[in-house]
């Protein structure tokens, strides 16, 4: 039986975390775990922290690097424990059961690392404004497709704890952590996408997402540092 690590990266997350951490708890096991690394939050994240860790005993937190999202993440991801390890934004909300079909997938296969499925994006109150992720991004497998346009999102994807030597350190040039942790995998391991929705994206002006729109020079500027990063890495490992 394959077990779980959720790795959850906070960042003054007050407004909706307890909604995130109500939506994840109840579908764990004993065996399984729960990463919180926290940035240096200075609104009420940390109390609400510190209520579910005495709460769950499946709850590990730890005070993060205070260096942002991608190196707070790198963070959990080291100490995650477990065979798979699934990445939550600290503003989204899982849907019943998609901690076990997705480790039924993992399951079902040996040579699968990376799980990507699809999710719902929704406002704030959750209304739904896409019903599909994978439509409003035309989202595919393939290095070169995931270079180009990333379909890579965190919290719609989990890896195999045994991935983590190949993909830290994340390097500091890479836009976001979600398209590194996909490409490494598109390299070494096989990508399975899962048309299933099992999860409501919430996109508002205060989370971090890789999917806004970059001006062109940017963009390109982005993609040549990344494939470098590839490059050096592949090398290196």
């Amino acid at each position: 039986m394959l077990s779980a690590s959720v790795v959850i990266a906070t960042y003054n997350g007050e407004k909706f975390l307890r909604d995130q951490l109500d939506s994840i708890i109840p579908q764990l096991r004993d065996c399984d775990e729960v990463v919180i690394s926290d940035d240096g939050s200075t609104d009420g994240t940390l109390d609400i922290i510190n209520e579910y860790v005495k709460k769950y005993s499946i709850i590990n937190y730890y005070e993060g690097p205070r260096r942002g999202v991608i190196k707070n993440f790198e963070f959990g991801i080291a100490k995650a424990s477990k065979d798979i390890i699934f990445l939550s934004d600290q503003d989204d909300i899982w849907l019943p059961d998609k901690i076990s079909i997705v480790l039924g997938l993992f399951s079902e296969n040996a040579d699968i690392t990376c799980v990507l499925h699809d999710v719902q994006i929704v406002d704030k109150q959750l209304n739904v404004i896409d019903s599909s992720f994978f439509e409003f991004r035309n989202s595919a497998k393939g290095l070169v497709r995931n270079l180009i346009k990333n379909s890579f999102m965190g919290s719609a994807m989990a890896f195999r704890r045994r991935m983590v030597p190949r993909l830290l350190p994340i390097p500091e040039s890479v836009p976001m952590h979600d398209q590194w942790i996909g490409l490494i995998n598109e390299i070494y391991g096989k990508v399975s996408i899962c048309n299933q929705c099992l999860g409501l994206y919430r996109r508002h002006g205060d989370n971090a997402s890789s999917f806004t729109h970059e001006p062109l020079p940017k963009m390109i500027k982005n993609r040549i540092s990344l494939i470098q990063d590839l490059i050096i890495r592949t090398r290196s490992k």
